[in-house]
């Protein structure tokens, strides 16, 4: 694995650890193909208020990393630690966001928003006035009695993120969640969730297909191989400005997308139009 990354200067203190992963890996029995391994034994770790993505082929292992970390899966061998941050009991640690919004269809903007606060049984009138500062936050002031049906692709995934920090949690876990977006609704999402990371200092680990959006996105990208999915390579763009999508018109850009494309076996030459 070759790594880009600078060392902390002199002068400020480290940062704290907020996940830490050995040799982490995932296998499965399936019906007449034996055992089957998705993930195979990886290490990697993020500090406190860093954006990483990871970035792979379909089928690589990347959303079963991501289960794992959320609980949501056991790993077949290998561990991984997420780090208290802030004083938050463990199962207000992270915050899900997935491809699909999954909103309740019978509940308004603002009950969808409140659903952690029903399922950790905080306090409902200090969430409700932290739920109303985040829909501002993101743009949906105004469509709080709204239900899902009425709001477009990427106004529910706006909602899909609020419910994610309504518990204040310092770390997110986000699993394609622009997916599914139309490509100008997706770049207007990234810059959302781009000066959202910056006000709130959450750290913050993605998953995505799209190598233009990791390279936009992240202080640093972990790139995996085909399955079994194991990281080939780390990258940390140096890239002037991430307050715009101009950077994306960048020498440095274009280079770390280059390279990103040549890990992933992607020719240019022949797929130039490839994300």
């Amino acid at each position: 694995m070759v790594s880009l990354a600078q060392a902390e200067p002199a002068d400020l203190p480290p940062r704290r650890p907020a996940i830490t992963v050995r040799n982490l890996a995932k296998s499965y029995r399936s019906k007449g193909r034996g055992n089957v391994n998705a993930l195979a034994p990886i290490t990697f770790s993020m500090t406190e208020g860093e954006f990483v993505c990871l970035v792979g082929p379909s089928g690589c292992g990347k959303s079963t990393l991501l289960k794992i970390l959320a609980g949501i899966l056991q790993p077949s061998a290998g561990e991984f630690h997420i780090h208290p941050q802030g004083g938050a009991v463990a199962n207000c640690q992270i915050g899900l966001v997935f491809q699909s919004p999954v909103l309740l269809p019978w509940r308004t903007v603002l009950e969808n928003t409140l659903l952690p606060a029903d399922a950790l049984e905080l306090e409902r009138p200090a969430m409700r006035q932290r739920a109303m500062q985040l829909l501002d936050m993101v743009g949906l002031k105004g469509f709080e009695s709204s239900y899902p049906s009425e709001l477009s692709g990427g106004m529910q995934q706006r909602c899909s993120i609020t419910r994610a920090l309504l518990h204040d949690p310092p770390i997110l876990l986000m699993d394609e969640p622009f997916g599914a977006l139309d490509a100008m609704t997706r770049d207007t999402m990234n810059t959302e969730l781009q000066r959202i990371r910056l006000q709130s200092g959450k750290t913050i680990f993605l998953i995505t297909h799209s190598i233009s959006e990791a390279v936009f996105l992240a202080d640093r990208i972990l790139v995996m191989s085909a399955r079994p999915g194991r990281i080939v390579d780390e990258i940390v763009p140096d890239l002037p400005d991430r307050s715009s999508l101009d950077v994306m018109s960048t020498p440095e850009f274009g280079a770390a997308v280059h390279r990103i494309r040549r890990q992933l076996g992607i020719d240019v030459r022949d797929r130039p139009n490839v994300d």
